[in-house]
């Protein structure tokens, strides 16, 4: 058990109605998903936490689609910038440890909050970067944000329940993956384009175009050609939404049904946590690390391909850098639902089969996908690549859907940790395949990550929680209980 103060807990709570139907038996937890609604304790919450998530990726990835352009002004190898990109999502792994006990002890909206607010500095510095080495820097602070997934997910866990949770992670982490494609598309597609046009081409920048020596030193400002000026100063639009969004939601939502952290602890209303007890339960279950290999084969997809999409259809078929980024925000724009459907499918497999049912969701989706990547690292047509690429990608997210539907059954007391560590488990497999892109060729690069992916779909059956049903191995003493039917409902 978790270790908590002998105390006795008050009833307090901050709402006395809610304007969702809730069950008195999982702490005021919503039962059901009104997506057109913004009203505050569960909906309020289910908004921030999917718009926190999608900001802080816009941002994370906010230099991926200007790759080519600072490889050419710098004068970067390939090398290097796979090295700047492996610390933007190694950083993250860190971050995720850690924040997963500070959102048991402290609640998710304050740690989102400061979050954000750290993060957004380094992207709107990103025009300082005069160096591999300040590359590898701003993007390694910078992606302390791709942590944000952690708070994202716990804060849906603590405002639904168990028969919708699994729907409710996927949304919310589903539409802020959207915002690696958003990114692509925003920045890449969008802004730089105005800003290029906004910069009117100096009459100094003219003389060294040709000029090889010139054009990758540190020109001043004042003949710095038209595209340098719009990268270095682009990703200061989505650092200042992202800044003013970490600066909305400290005094506009709420930790939990029954109000914020601080205010139940006050009322005597919540006891108090160890985050280093809640770390420790969540690292010592093997069921955790079972989901933090197979979360590093579908989220961890997902960043290598938010990485390196751009870069390939640039390089391997000759498109232009904008281009190439609306190419590859395609495989984002598929969060707007393939999440949300994996998480969905997963609550519809256990409604009918209990875990049993999720898991088999879980496996499908990974063979699936790593079979698919398979085949798209032997397509040599861009149209052929491109209708492969989006099919993959509604596999990956979806497994990456069925995985959260999972996290809040393995030890509810410890949610925040367990779900901190699987996602480190994303971050930790990009750093994994971004060495691959980067030693290896993309064909090479590609196969070798598909046949991990297959690899890891067959973890699946060695999932024993207990409380519920397994898939083959024979149920740990005392499983497969089911929530009684006599549950409180409470109607919004």
């Amino acid at each position: 058990m978790t270790d908590i103060e002998s105390v006795m807990i008050s009833d307090w709570k901050k709402y006395e109605s809610y304007k969702c139907k809730v069950d008195l038996c999982q702490d005021d937890k919503s039962i059901e998903i009104k997506l057109l609604s913004f009203e505050r304790p569960h909906m309020r919450a289910f908004h921030c936490a999917w718009w926190c998530y999608f900001v802080a990726f816009v941002i994370w990835f906010s230099a991926a689609p200007l790759l080519s352009e600072i490889k050419g002004d710098l004068g970067l190898t390939k090398e290097q910038i796979w090295n700047s990109s492996i610390a933007g999502v190694g950083s993250t792994i860190i971050m995720r440890f850690v924040n997963g006990p500070l959102c048991d002890k402290y609640g998710p909206r304050v740690m989102m909050a400061s979050v954000l607010a750290f993060a957004c500095i380094p992207t709107a510095l990103t025009g300082i970067i005069a160096s591999a080495e300040d590359l590898i820097l701003i993007r390694l602070l910078i992606g302390v944000g791709g942590s944000t997934f952690v708070m994202c997910q716990y804060w849906a866990s603590r405002m639904f329940t168990k028969e919708v949770v699994g729907t409710a992670n996927a949304l919310c982490g589903g539409w802020g993956n959207l915002g690696g494609g958003v990114a692509q598309l925003f920045v890449g597609s969008l802004l730089l384009p105005l800003f290029k046009f906004i910069y009117d081409d100096d009459v100094g920048c003219e003389q060294f175009e040709d000029d090889e020596e010139f054009v990758k030193s540190d020109l001043p400002w004042d003949v710095m050609c038209a595209s340098e000026k719009a990268w270095r100063t682009v990703s200061v639009i989505p650092a200042l939404i992202t800044a003013l969004t970490a600066w909305w939601i400290i005094g506009h939502s709420e930790d939990s049904p029954k109000g914020n952290y601080w205010e139940l602890k006050e009322n005597g209303a919540m006891p108090t946590i160890s985050a280093t007890s809640s770390f420790r339960e969540g690292l010592c279950n093997v069921n955790t690390w079972l989901l933090f290999f197979q979360y590093a084969c579908c989220f961890g997809v997902e960043i290598t391909m938010n990485n390196a999409a751009a870069l390939y259809f640039h390089d391997e078929f000759d498109q232009t850098t904008e281009q190439a980024a609306a190419i590859a925000s395609l495989f984002g724009w598929m969060n707007l639902f393939a999440r949300g459907l994996g998480g969905y499918m997963s609550d519809r497999g256990n409604s009918k089969i209990g875990m049993k049912g999720r898991l088999i969701v879980q496996s499908i989706c990974l063979f699936a996908e790593g079979f698919l990547v398979i085949i798209f690292a032997q397509v040599k047509q861009l149209w052929l690549a491109i209708l492969i690429m989006v099919i993959f990608s509604l596999f990956v997210q979806a497994a990456e859907g069925s995985s959260y539907g999972i996290v809040p059954y393995i030890n509810p007391p410890v949610t925040g940790s367990i779900a901190g560590i699987v996602g480190a488990g994303g971050n930790t497999g990009a750093v994994v395949f971004g060495l691959f892109f980067r030693e290896l060729e993309y064909k090479t690069s590609f196969t070798l990550m598909g046949f991990c992916i297959i690899f890891t779909s067959v973890f699946s059956p060695l999932v024993r929680i207990q409380g519920c049903n397994t898939w083959i191995l024979p149920p740990i003493v005392g499983s497969a209980s089911v929530l009684p039917d006599n549950h409180d409902i409470i109607e919004g």
